[in-house]
């Protein structure tokens, strides 16, 4: 009787096994939408306890059949060939429910570190596109000019790495099948705006250096005529006080 009770027990822990290889294994998920790759995740962790429960039961199973094995040798050893398979399909499944589960874990946090390097590249964007509109009415002063630039200069220095894990992570993704609509459309919109903006602060830095080189060299040619100004009071004020008289002076002095 306690043979017929762990045969039935065996042929229980192979079917209930059949069934979750069924139920978390050979479904085809699409995940279309982060809700629906976050339950799929939460789904595989509890799929992961729920078959890491039964180790207790498998255990005791298979402590049953040695002590059979011990007591009743020729019906022990029936048991303990089919024990053998049931250990191995047991240890199958855990391995691949364990597998999916750190997949789907991996796919989620794939998903999130693209969402943190959106925000990051955004918030430059943000910063970048500031730069910009301030650079727009400035005073027609050298300082003014040249401290914009700097501050332009100094945003677009940014490093491109996070671009290039945003990149990474959506194509990753995508190649997947997981989440490419919506990564597709949010990586179309954040290259259109960054090409936009960066041709944009592209443009006007440019501008802004042609129109500080102007204005040195006004404010240098200023300076030259100004010393030159200068020499000539100067040396007018010479004449006057030596009351030379004026055709008496190089006629440039006249």
């Amino acid at each position: 009787e306690k043979a017929v009770n762990l045969k039935k027990d065996l042929a229980e822990m192979q079917e209930w096994m059949t069934q979750a290889e069924e139920e978390y294994l050979e479904k085809d998920f699409e995940y279309k939408s982060p809700e629906e790759l976050e339950n799929a995740v939460e789904e595989m962790k509890r799929a992961k306890e729920d078959v890491l429960q039964k180790e207790v039961r498998v255990k005791i199973l298979k402590d049953n059949i040695k002590m059979l094995a011990t007591k009743v040798p020729s019906s022990g050893q029936d048991l303990a060939t089919e024990l053998n398979v049931v250990l191995e399909n047991y240890q199958l499944l855990c391995n691949r429910i364990r597998g999916k589960c750190h997949t789907l874990e991996e796919v989620w946090s794939c998903w999130i570190e693209l969402l943190q390097y959106l925000d990051l590249e955004t918030a430059w964007l943000n910063n970048l596109e500031e730069r910009v509109q301030m650079t727009g009415n400035l005073p027609d002063k050298l300082d003014a000019v040249n401290d914009a630039l700097e501050s332009l200069e100094s945003v677009l220095r940014h490093p491109a790495d996070n671009r290039t894990q945003i990149r990474e992570l959506g194509q990753t993704l995508i190649d997947g099948g997981i989440l490419d609509d919506i990564i597709s459309e949010k990586l179309e919109a954040f290259n259109a705006r960054y090409e936009e903006l960066s041709h944009l602060a592209v443009s006007r830095q440019i501008a802004l250096e042609q129109q500080l080189q102007t204005m040195r060299e006004t404010d240098h040619m200023l300076q030259v005529l100004q010393e030159s100004l200068g020499d000539l009071d100067r040396q007018l004020t010479s004449y006057l006080t030596d009351r030379i008289d004026a055709f008496q002076v190089p006629q440039e002095a006249q």
